[in-house]
């Protein structure tokens, strides 16, 4: 009882943990998991939000940097744009091997995690690294380069706006628009939706690449931007894995990532609390948070096979 009183004081338990714990660590998450969630949901198996995050930090520290007495206004967009820019190019790596020469995107995403991680690390030790050359990390970027907070005194920033709003678009383009659809229907049956659809589903596939890694290179710079100021080895403790089960969570529906990114980031804020207060160690929530995933996959299957007894299978899967 000690630790849930905690876990639930360090998210919930006052405005500060709210507003400056809880959603300042469930903005990534939100972008990252609208990024696998866009991509799932066109049968694009994009693992790669980890190293696209890490790729859109470098490029929006390398703007806030190179710029630094460039006004807030113009600086910020300019970060924004060249961490999603540079989180697309890095997806439309994967998406050219995968359309050119029929890369399973699973195997060629998750290998460039690590290409990115290693980019990341020569760049904090080479190009980027603070003028005493001691620590592996950029210079504090300049106040112009801080996105500004939404709420005064707390510390949740314009990168949870954006978030948000870019939910709310994904969730209307996928359900009212005709390229929502033509993804839709190219994640159900790539086959079918070309056949019968008249679908052209490689573009389709490698634009949703793109704008998957676009949310993601998004992320890396909400987070150099809002949260750290500076760029760092270890920058992502594994926020685009995370983000996997936040989009599973959520059934892959845009409306169901906000919900499902807050409850992360409320797990995560009560974890530092849970360990602080009541001595548990904060990796129980890692725990906590496979059982949740299992469940919810565990009831879709329960729920299709039910539906399948009842309808035929054919009817329950579509």
């Amino acid at each position: 009882m000690d630790a849930l009183a905690a876990l639930w004081d360090g998210a919930f338990g006052s405005s500060y943990a709210f507003w400056s714990a809880t959603l300042v660590r469930a903005t990534p998450l939100l972008l990252l998991g609208l990024s696998v969630a866009l991509a799932f949901r066109a049968g694009v198996l994009n693992i790669g939000a980890e190293g696209q995050l890490a790729v859109g930090a470098i490029a929006a520290s390398a703007v806030a940097l190179t710029w630094a007495g460039a006004p807030r206004p113009l600086l910020v967009p300019l970060m924004a744009g060249a961490g999603a820019g540079a989180g697309a190019v890095w997806a439309g790596i994967a998406a050219v091997l995968r359309r050119r020469f029929g890369v399973l995107e699973v195997i060629s995403t998750l290998m460039l995690n690590f290409v990115a991680a290693a980019l990341l690390s020569w760049v904090v030790r080479g190009p980027l690294q603070e003028p005493t050359h001691i620590y592996p990390q950029s210079p504090t970027f300049a106040a112009t380069a801080h996105w500004p907070f939404l709420l005064p005194g707390q510390r949740l920033h314009l990168g949870f706006a954006v978030g948000l709003i870019a939910a709310l678009v994904a969730w209307h383009w996928l359900a009212h628009r005709a390229a929502g659809l033509r993804v839709r229907l190219v994640g159900a049956g790539p086959r079918a939706s070309a056949s019968a659809g008249g679908v052209d589903v490689a573009r389709t596939t490698f634009g949703v690449f793109l704008v998957s890694g676009a949310l993601a290179g998004l992320a890396g710079a909400s987070e150099v931007g809002g949260v750290t100021w500076a760029l760092y080895e270890g920058l992502s403790p594994g926020l685009g894995y995370t983000a996997i089960a936040v989009a599973l969570l959520a059934r892959l529906d845009p409306r169901g990532v906000i919900a499902s990114a807050v409850l992360f980031g409320a797990l995560d804020a009560g974890a530092a609390a849970m360990q602080r207060d009541a001595g548990v160690p904060s990796v129980a929530v890692q725990v906590l948070v496979a059982g949740i995933v299992l469940a919810v996959l565990a009831m879709t299957q329960l729920r299709t096979a039910r539906a399948a007894a009842r309808t035929g299978p054919d009817e329950a899967a579509a």
